[in-house]
């Protein structure tokens, strides 16, 4: 138990009383994150309250009961939960992220990745949080990489081009925003198909059928876990409320260069499953929504300033994701033990 004092805080604990100044502990500062019950959102939540924050999550369809239950397109809801609980930062996760359902709901999903930020951002300059937006590798069209902050966005798909709407509106309403791009996300997953990355689990497992399963080795891609990137925007965060040049567009990714196919391999060999089912496609795949082929990102803006992180190696971060799923669940004991 602790009181706080405008300089000092007296720390109760079993057996002595301690007093400390106030810049040793950890203030009592609030992150508001959106999205929370989605794959980065989670990550997000678990990140800020392991480092003494206070978390307000929000969430719609799986909202309750873990986190608040919230519209992120009733423009009046939005701003009744921003002024009734006043955060220091906010983390934006919610969005549509599934390219090919964009290209089919088209209206309601550029309502939530461009109208509904426009409102957390705004509302975000009203309260005076720093208001961090997470956009997508997908604002470029793969064609000259990689690409760095400045480099001019060509999105090839509707939604690429609604992320990049949503930058732009972050920017407009709250000129002092972060924006953070990131590439395709994996991590610890409630299903193995809530990633595009761990869905490819499901093709390694065909192994025990007869037949073959074709992957995609065209495109490249560069997996990326959600637990680095919510360790960065943690940084960001908590630089960016003492430096008010921590502003604009920062990049994050995970360095390995891989296709669909590359991937489905890695996780076999991380379990020692054989993987001689997996046919490699070298042609693009036909898909409702086209991709970039390859849109690397360039990172040295958040590397130069020391708020990046080392992103763990693809074949452990991905087996540490997948293990609860696998047919033995004491795969992880024997492995990691």
């Amino acid at each position: 138990m602790s009181y706080v004092g405008a300089e000092m805080r007296i720390v109760f604990s079993p057996g002595r009383v301690q007093v400390v100044q106030e810049e040793d502990l950890v203030q009592g500062l609030k992150v508001l994150v959106t999205g929370a019950t989605g794959l980065l959102g989670r990550a997000v939540c678990k990140e800020f309250q392991s480092n003494g924050w206070s978390v307000i999550g929000t969430g719609y369809r799986r909202a309750q009961p873990r986190f608040l239950r919230c519209d992120m397109t009733d423009e009046d809801a939005v701003r009744r939960l921003l002024h009734e609980h006043k955060p220091d930062v906010i983390v934006h996760c919610a969005a549509e992220r599934r390219p090919d359902v964009m290209e089919r709901h088209t209206e309601a999903a550029v309502h939530l990745n461009v109208h509904a930020t426009g409102t957390v951002a705004k509302e975000a300059a009203v309260c005076g949080a720093l208001f961090i937006y997470i956009s997508t590798d997908y604002v470029f069209d793969g064609r000259s990489p990689p690409y760095g902050e400045d480099d001019c966005p060509n999105p090839v798909n509707v939604y690429g081009r609604s992320k990049l709407e949503g930058e732009r509106e972050s920017l407009r309403h709250c000129p002092g925003a972060v924006i953070l791009r990131v590439p395709v996300l994996f991590g610890e997953v409630e299903s193995v198909v809530e990633s595009a990355v761990t869905a490819l689990w499901l093709k390694v497992e065909e192994a025990d059928e007869d037949g073959c399963s074709p992957l995609d080795h065209c495109l490249q891609r560069f997996p990326t876990d959600a637990r680095d990137v919510a360790a960065v925007c943690r940084k960001l965060a908590e630089r960016g409320r003492q430096d008010p040049s921590i502003r604009g567009i920062f990049h994050f990714s995970g360095k390995e260069q891989m296709t669909k196919y590359e991937m489905a391999v890695a996780m076999a060999q991380a379990f020692n499953l054989p993987s001689n089912h997996l046919i490699p496609l070298t042609e693009q795949p036909a898909a409702a929504a086209p991709r970039p082929i390859n849109s690397q990102l360039n990172c040295s803006r958040l590397e130069l300033l020391n708020l990046s992180v080392e992103p763990r190696p693809f074949s452990t971060a991905i087996a540490d994701c997948l293990w609860p799923f696998t047919a033995d669940k004491r795969w992880r004991q024997t492995v990691f033990h």
